[in-house]
């Protein structure tokens, strides 16, 4: 059957390619699924069963953004405990989370999915660690929920085993045995893992961090990741306290921790990372091990600033990460584009840390990356998953940046005019096509409501 094509031209494009390649005014061709052609000028004539063509004038065309760390849960509690660091802020808000169930973790879900969604997101990542007694199938509804919305999924099948009883911050009633932590995150692995070029679905094994997990389960997670063929997710060094955490608990800080526990690899990729000195950036940059950078919420919780610049120089793996909306409110990815070159600018690199094609790179490419999947997405290629962003550039906004790329990265948020996700329309004229925003919308506010009050019963 012949393939059914999708032509976008007149329009500006950056590909963030090896070379990073732009086009002035170009053109791009999907077919089915795949990316067929991109170039400068017209698409070729004579193109057959073409099913859609699009004006591109006024609009830069990008890869589709990829988030590669957050919680979808949080949307639900968002707007709570806003002056805390992060030790303070977790333990303000576990008793609350431990209490969410199936119908939470799915209006959650789709909330979070919905706001990336419609903000040019194409691929998520949901690190959902939280799976209290009797909640109910908390990894099929946030899985879901993805497919509903239609992006590109990765549940990074979280856990913890360390409760309050054990010195852990979270509730006891609200962590797992080593056992059943294990035997889950294999069983969602069985289950949902599509290993195949083009999957919609992936699972990470993913146990939360150092100061809520045992070192079994970090060993055994680890072990269960490889011998299962899949990529491995945490929490590390994201604050002074937990550093100090791991030296006393561990004698060492939390890279070698990490190390010593088969956690360094380039199957691996860890959220935050911003405490880290000259010796763990190598380690990282040695053995490929990948980063979600989540500028907004390390600011949020006043936890300091990464060192990209000095990361992406050691060849570390960079992505960017909403984090969870409990300390990200706005809860979607162009902010973090933003973010990502402000705040790495009040840093020791000051103007030269960033620009506005490496934040878009570490927003695209870069996720791609960490997620391991650079060979199918990231890209605007040939050959490539049609995941694509058409952004609309010539509104009051943008209309007098010259530079579409600086335009986007820096200017307010770019309406997305087209995202389409494995060549399927998921927005159309900044509106969601898959799922009803309204009815999204209501579903939060009443899971928000029923959470807060169970929460408040005790």
């Amino acid at each position: 059957m012949a393939a059914s094509r999708i032509v976008i031209e007149n329009c500006a494009i950056a590909t963030v390619d090896a070379n990073d390649t732009e086009y002035a005014s170009g053109h791009v061709v999907v077919a089915d699924n795949l990316i067929e052609s991109v170039g400068a000028g017209r698409a070729p004539a004579g193109l057959e069963n073409v099913v859609r063509r699009v004006d591109g004038t006024g609009h830069l065309v990008t890869p589709g953004l990829v988030n590669t760390h957050h919680h979808f849960y949080q949307w639900i509690t968002r707007g709570l405990a806003t002056d805390h660091n992060l030790f303070d802020w977790l333990v303000a808000l576990y008793p609350t989370w431990a209490r969410i169930d199936e119908s939470m973790a799915r209006a959650a879900a789709r909330g979070s999915l919905a706001m990336m969604a419609r903000g040019g997101v194409t691929t998520a990542t949901d690190h959902h660690y939280v799976y209290p007694r009797g909640a109910g199938d908390l990894s099929g509804a946030i899985i879901g929920a993805a497919a509903e919305t239609g992006v590109r999924f990765t549940l990074a099948r979280g856990s913890m085993d360390r409760g309050e009883s054990d010195g852990g911050l979270p509730p006891d009633f609200a962590v797992e045995s080593l056992e059943d932590a294990l035997a889950a995150t294999e069983a969602t692995v069985d289950r949902y893992h599509d290993a195949s070029f083009g999957s919609m679905t992936q699972i990470a094994v993913a146990p939360c961090s150092p100061f809520s997990v045992s070192t079994e389960l970090m060993r055994q997670g680890a072990e269960l990741a490889r011998r299962k063929g899949v990529r491995l997710h945490t929490h590390g060094s994201e604050t002074v306290e937990e550093e100090q955490f791991c030296k006393e608990l561990f004698g060492m800080g939390p890279t070698d921790y990490f190390e010593s526990t088969g956690w360094l690899g380039s199957d691996v990729w860890m959220a935050h990372c911003v405490h880290m000195n000259d010796s763990d950036i190598a380690a990282f940059g040695r053995t490929g091990t990948g980063v979600a950078h989540c500028p907004s919420s390390n600011a949020r919780l006043a936890a300091g600033i990464a060192r990209v610049p000095d990361m992406l120089k050691a060849g570390v793996p960079v992505g960017l990460g909403v984090d969870g909306t409990a300390s990200n409110e706005s809860g979607e990815l162009h902010t973090e584009l933003r973010n990502a070159l402000l705040i790495n600018r009040l840093g020791a690199h000051r103007e030269s840390a960033l620009n506005a094609r490496q934040a878009l790179r570490l927003g695209t490419y870069g996720g791609a990356q960490v997620l391991g999947r650079a060979g199918q997405i990231g890209s605007i290629e040939a050959g490539k998953l049609a995941d694509l962003v058409l952004w609309k550039m010539d509104t009051l906004a943008h209309a007098s940046i010259a530079d579409p790329v600086i335009a986007l990265v820096l200017g307010a948020a770019a309406p997305v005019t087209l995202s389409l996700v494995n060549g399927r329309t998921v927005v159309e004229d900044n509106h969601l096509t898959t799922v009803d925003e309204d009815a999204v919308a209501r579903s939060t506010r009443e899971e928000a409501r029923r959470l807060a009050r169970i929460a408040a019963e005790g």
